[in-house]
């Protein structure tokens, strides 16, 4: 993978460091940023010809969800990512932390970056912030990958019970553990990526922690999903509990009904750490890039 470097992004109340490669955040307003530690050595030079993916991480995750699915991409792919509002190193940006600031937010980090053709890729919660602002028809946005995301419309099992219970899901390490064991994943994580997984789940403010839960998870979207535009991609783990295919197939589609729905056999919830090979080949697919054959095969299409 070749060289981050990180930039400071202004946003209400503070900056948010956002990580980027291929060249972005070298030139442009702000001037150069800072290289993260542990690079190859300089960025290859950026593929101008496939848009820059922004990543958008889910309610408990950080930046650092994606680093496999990034791995997996060509050097040359141009990517943005950072902890959203309330999480990790943007722990302490002010409130509020709901889906509409956060929405806020990830349009600041593309104005800022002076994006000018981009796909936004959302997991979870990082979906359905992901779905407000490609609602908004901003300039540049040439597609949507929704992974496991949260559909615009609240299932019926999103009932006031399941809230305040999801609301403690991670007030410990041993909450984050119970969650990962029997509901986040179909598989145990390597150790590592299970640690990681854990200290970002309870890196997080506590406004931010309970916002999703308690509000956002709630939140009606589907008016602003039927003024979403363009190409959209959606992926759903054949053994989700949390966004399962039935639950976008019926709280999803009907209000994107352009969007393609691809099953990812014997995944769970957490795509981008169970499947990475199966995310980041359809997002070479979505950008113009021949994927191996056997990389998009155990991946099963949906017709809406």
């Amino acid at each position: 993978m070749s060289t981050e470097t990180t930039r400071a992004v202004p946003v209400r109340g503070g900056f948010l460091d956002v990580r980027t490669r291929g060249g972005l955040g070298a030139t442009g307003p702000g001037g150069l940023g800072a290289t993260v530690p542990g690079g190859p050595g300089p960025a290859a030079p950026a593929d101008t010809g496939a848009p820059t993916l922004v990543f958008v991480h889910y309610w408990g995750g950080s930046a650092a969800t994606w680093d496999a699915v990034v791995e997996r991409l060509p050097a040359t792919r141009r990517t943005v990512r950072y902890d959203q509002r309330g999480w990790g190193a943007a722990r302490e940006l002010p409130g509020p932390h709901d889906l509409d600031a956060l929405a806020d937010d990830l349009a600041a980090v593309v104005t800022a970056l002076g994006l000018e053709r981009y796909v936004l890729v959302g997991h979870s919660m990082g979906g359905k912030v992901a779905q407000l602002l490609a609602a908004r028809r901003p300039s540049g946005l040439a597609g949507l990958v929704l992974v496991a995301p949260a559909p615009p419309e609240p299932p019926a099992h999103v009932t006031e019970e399941y809230r305040q219970a999801l609301a403690h899901a991670y007030d410990s390490a041993q909450d984050v553990g119970t969650a990962l064991d029997h509901v986040l994943t179909a598989a145990p994580l390597p150790e590592p990526v299970r640690a990681a997984v854990v200290r970002d789940s309870l890196a997080a403010g506590a406004q931010a922690r309970r916002e999703w839960p308690l509000r956002g998870i709630a939140r009606d979207v589907t008016d602003a999903a039927r003024r979403i535009d363009v190409p959209v991609t959606v992926l759903a783990g054949e053994r989700d509990q949390v966004e399962p295919p039935h639950v976008l197939r019926d709280h999803l589609l009907p209000y994107i009904p352009h969007a393609r729905l691809d099953v990812v056999p014997g995944a769970g919830h957490l795509l981008p750490l169970e499947a990475p090979d199966a995310v980041a080949a359809s997002l070479r697919v979505l950008t113009g890039e021949r994927a191996e054959v056997e990389e998009i095969g155990e991946v099963g299409e949906v017709d809406a």
